[in-house]
């Protein structure tokens, strides 16, 4: 069976370390983290899909770490935008722009839409590998919901302050952390992990 000594988180985004590494804590996993590589080269998103570029960055983080790896790539669907931001939503209306611009950008052209759809879907997939690269699981999370007219909440981070999941009348960016670990499509990715890792290392 294998041995892992180490688990890379293989991500730069803050909100995504904290929020994955506080799943993986639960179930009583210690994870490092890209800032204890700092050496590491940015790995290139190239993937038309979610799943595409969690298995790039898995593979490329791991073989050059040399240890296992967990990669995530995620994003908000919006369904009166064809499915936008999606792999772009980090570098929506620019690379560099804040998010308060992305968010803005994006609830004008849902107003502006020819058929205004409020329903969206937070998606996630994770990618995993091993030291040498080869992915052994991957998986997709969904959270379905609607957009907010504005932004509400200052929790979370990205579109969170806009996403408010089905059943909710409150954002991500307004429900605590219980809440959204319980539901968010992260979690729910974070969640099929844990049920491939305990046969994988043999418990």
């Amino acid at each position: 069976m294998p041995q892992i000594d180490q688990l890379l988180i293989a991500t730069r985004n803050p909100g995504k370390v904290r929020e994955i590494a506080a799943m993986l804590a639960r179930n009583g996993i210690t994870a490092t983290t890209l800032a204890d590589f700092p050496s590491l080269p940015d790995v290139e998103e190239t993937g038309q899909t979610f799943l595409e570029n969690a298995v790039i960055k898995a593979a490329a983080y791991s073989a050059a770490a040399g240890c296992h790896a967990l990669a995530d790539d995620s994003g908000l669907e919006v369904a009166a935008l064809d499915g936008r931001p999606g792999v772009f939503s980090a570098r929506y209306a620019g690379e560099y722009a804040s998010y308060e611009t992305k968010i803005q950008t994006l609830l004008r052209e849902v107003e502006d839409a020819a058929a205004p759809d409020r329903s969206a879907r937070f998606v996630c997939a994770m990618a995993f590998a091993d030291p040498s690269g080869n992915i052994v699981w991957s998986a997709e999370g969904v959270c379905d919901g609607e957009l907010a007219p504005s932004p509400r909440g200052a929790n979370g981070f990205g579109y969170d302050p806009i996403f408010m999941p089905f059943g909710f009348s409150q954002t991500f960016g307004e429900l605590d952390d219980e809440f959204k670990s319980a539901i968010s499509h992260r979690a729910k990715a974070t969640e099929a992990f844990m049920r491939f890792f305990p046969d994988f290392i043999g418990l």
